[in-house]
């Protein structure tokens, strides 16, 4: 890889970090970030793209460990029901609307 790549990949994950805590909510930002991964792998993209926007802009921005630290949270309050309704109810909506986002691309091209 090109240390130009590396270089577009460090500045889209300062960006979509900067992007993240300005929206400053873990639940929005999975959503969004799971509707962008589905449009964008309907979409032939170069690798080096593809890279940038996946690897670089969207996992900085989604940040699995926003996802964590919330279930973590329910989970050190002892609320067991809660952590596994919270837990599902997350999985199932980011995979809806990253199906969605990769539908969508699909029907616009």
């Amino acid at each position: 890889m090109k240390i130009n790549n590396l270089i577009y990949i460090l500045l889209a994950g300062y960006l979509a970090t900067f992007l993240r805590l300005t929206i400053n909510n873990n639940f929005c930002t999975s959503i969004i970030g799971s509707f962008l991964v589905g449009f964008l792998i309907s979409k032939r993209l170069s690798f080096s793209i593809e890279k940038i926007l996946l690897s670089g802009f969207i996992s900085c921005f989604t940040s699995f460990s926003g996802f964590i630290y919330f279930l973590y949270k329910i989970l050190n309050q002892g609320e067991w029901m809660k952590f596994i309704i919270f837990f599902n109810l997350i999985i199932i909506a980011n995979l809806f609307t990253m199906f969605i986002g990769f539908w969508i691309s699909r029907k616009i091209t």
